[in-house]
């Protein structure tokens, strides 16, 4: 009589292991209350040398890991713990690690635009693959091409959908509205807010100053006079530009501004320049906590988006090897 197997089914992958870094434990927790698992155990020690120690409290081997760290401000901190927690999972003999980062630091460092200069980026992605990370997951990167210094898997995913959303959801306060994204370089990606909410758009053109922060904003293509604007852009950082869009806007007879940004750096004192702007609204996710202080001077102006459930429904999608793009229709 023939001996005959049950057969089983075989997990490539472990439960799922979600770690958070120092940088967003907000945003890590509201992530980990979408997926319904807990935030797993660890220590983070800053030893008096600024030296990063971190431990685990329990076993991660043969498990499927998630790293939730942001690389906003303190960037090499951050930065460097998320090295440091990746390749202390791999050492733990994790399964597969993934790298949760909702904003990516250097990303404005992805090309040689003069000579002697470096494509930080690509060193950011090298390093993150060197520490053991098998897979990433992003939010609205500066420049697409960055995807190509990875050599491992990942998902760069888009506060798009979220965004277009919310304004869909207050549309009915807008009169004549028109998206105007604060430069050139976003414009693609302004004409799908624009397509989005089936409204015309304008541009900004500005030049950058050597390497300067600041950037100069020149000249507007388009019409806004008279109508609410809808302004775009993928980052804030000093404000600087913003400002000057603005000033821009309010000159050319714009009347409402709702000002729309994916990562919330707001770097030295842009807060400061951002809320004395006669902006009817700052609209935001939270890629990168904006602090208590900040919130208050924007006052009931500030609206926060959450990724949380997007970036949610990603590593389900990814821990069960499901599709994202049938997230987004694609």
């Amino acid at each position: 009589m023939p001996i005959t197997f049950k057969r089983r089914e075989r997990m490539i992958y472990g439960d799922i292991k979600l770690y958070s870094g120092t940088s967003c434990p907000e945003l890590s927790s509201l992530i980990a209350k979408y997926l319904g698992v807990p935030l797993c155990e660890r220590e983070v020690i800053q030893f008096p040398n600024d030296n990063l120690f971190i431990k685990l409290k329990t076993s991660v081997r043969g498990k499927d890991c998630f790293v939730i760290q942001t690389t906003g401000k303190p960037v090499h901190q951050n930065l460097m713990e998320l090295l440091i927690m990746i390749q202390t999972l791999r050492l733990d003999s994790a399964a597969r690690i993934t790298a949760v980062m909702p904003y990516l630091a250097y990303a404005r460092s992805d090309k040689k635009d003069q000579p002697r200069v470096p494509i930080t980026a690509r060193l950011v992605a090298d390093m993150i693959e060197v520490a053991g990370a098998d897979r990433y997951i992003t939010l609205d990167l500066h420049a697409g091409q960055i995807q190509g210094f990875f050599s491992i898997p990942g998902d760069v995913l888009s506060a798009f959908h979220i965004m277009v959303d919310y304004l869909r959801s207050i549309s009915s306060t807008f009169y004549d509205p028109v998206v105007v994204t604060a430069d050139l370089g976003f414009a693609k990606k302004g004409r799908n807010y624009a397509a989005g909410l089936n409204v015309p758009m304008a541009f900004i053109e500005k030049r950058r100053i050597a390497n300067e922060a600041k950037a100069e904003a020149l000249t507007l293509i388009g019409d806004v006079s008279g109508r609410d604007v809808i302004l775009v852009d993928d980052e804030v950082d000093t404000g600087g530009s913003m400002v000057q869009a603005v000033t821009l806007l309010r000159d050319k007879g714009a009347r409402n501004i709702y000002m729309v940004f994916v990562h919330p750096i707001l770097s030295l004192e842009a807060h400061e320049r951002l809320a004395a702007l006669p902006v009817t609204q700052f609209i935001t996710t939270d890629t990168i906590p904006i602090s208590k202080e900040k919130c208050e001077l924007f006052g009931d102006r500030l609206k926060v988006l959450s990724i949380s459930d997007l970036v949610g429904e990603v590593i389900i999608r990814a821990h069960e090897g499901r599709s994202v793009g049938e997230m987004f229709n694609e």
